[in-house]
């Protein structure tokens, strides 16, 4: 560890990106063994699936990494931000909006989204954490109600509240983790996202396949009917012991990495259920293939677990470790 902890930022990298795109590979190759074996069998061939939808998860959260690495803090912050603009576009064309909702969406569209990434892009700490759920949610009522459509108003605010809380809040905290500085760590926060890109999407893979093999004790079955506490502790605890095996890319020692991993991963997999209680209340299985739906491509599924971990493990992150921002 300690030879590992010697080398340069940039052989760090090289060498995380040959173990997780090694990874990868790896297991997209037993997939396609998998499901090349069960082609015939219609039960596995169900469970194959869903782990291939799983497994593009983590395909996207490797590539996410690479392009804010490859971009640095002020593009890794606009990669984010573009990404939280799609997220919440495809949540809109799922929720039911009037007209008298038209000024708060481009409120929120071309002025929240945009200043939210602004004031973590400018490191302004403690303004990015209270802008939109204090300055934010008291402002977006007052907007709708000059409106002056008082039809299903608390419902109205709150489908737009919720989903700028979920998809910009929520996400902007990914890049703040640039923000975040330890001692003897300067200049490595871009580890930290990758520390909680890997294991959000080890846990959505490892619970996937945890709910299809498992004797399954749904929870709530007429939400999701592979999701139990057994899955979502085997998801969280394989999550926690792949952060423990990369704390040396943090500033954690290792007990620490694992409960940073098992907290995020939880937080995460648990958002993703509350995501998929939202799917169902509109009406659709994926974002994606809802026919009178525009612009729906099933982004959100791929991030709504990103979305709750990483204000979750930023704020842990920040109060147990005291962490701080620059300046």
């Amino acid at each position: 560890m300690s030879r590992l902890k010697s080398l340069s930022v940039d052989q760090q990298v090289a060498l995380l990106f040959v173990l997780l795109f090694g990874a990868l590979m790896l297991a997209t190759a037993v997939v396609v063994v998998l499901s090349l074996r069960w082609g015939d069998d219609e039960k596995h061939a169900t469970r194959v699936h869903h782990l291939k939808r799983e497994l593009r998860v983590l395909w996207l959260g490797a590539a996410l990494f690479w392009l804010a690495w490859a971009a640095g803090p002020v593009g890794a912050t606009l990669c984010f931000g573009i990404v939280s603009f799609l997220a919440l576009r495809e949540y809109i064309t799922l929720v039911q909006t009037r007209r008298g909702d038209h000024r708060s969406l481009i409120l929120v569209f071309f002025a929240v989204l945009p200043l939210q990434y602004l004031l973590v892009g400018t490191r302004a700490f403690d303004l990015f954490t209270v802008f939109v759920p204090v300055y934010v949610f008291m402002a977006l009522p007052m907007v709708s109600a000059l409106a002056g459509d008082p039809q299903r108003f608390l419902e109205r605010n709150a489908k737009i509240q919720w989903g700028l809380m979920v998809c910009v809040y929520g996400l902007s905290h990914a890049p703040a983790l640039l923000l975040l500085q330890f001692k003897g760590y300067e200049g490595r926060g871009a580890f930290l996202v990758f520390f909680l890109v890997v294991v959000a999407s080890v846990a959505q893979l490892v619970q996937a396949a945890a709910g299809s093999w498992l004797r399954r004790r749904p929870v709530a079955r007429h939400i999701d009917r592979q999701f139990s506490w057994r899955a979502w502790s085997a998801g969280a605890l394989a999550a926690g012991l792949v952060g423990a095996a990369l704390f040396w890319i943090t500033p954690f020692k290792i007990a620490q990495a694992l409960a940073m991993g098992f907290i995020a991963a939880g937080a995460g997999t648990l958002g993703e259920f509350v995501m998929k209680a939202l799917k169902k209340d509109a009406g659709v299985r994926f974002w994606g293939n809802h026919s009178s739906v525009t612009g729906a491509v099933g982004l959100l599924d791929r991030v709504a677990a990103l979305c709750f971990a990483a204000p979750v493990f930023f704020h842990s992150v920040r109060w147990y470790f005291q962490a701080r921002p620059p300046g």
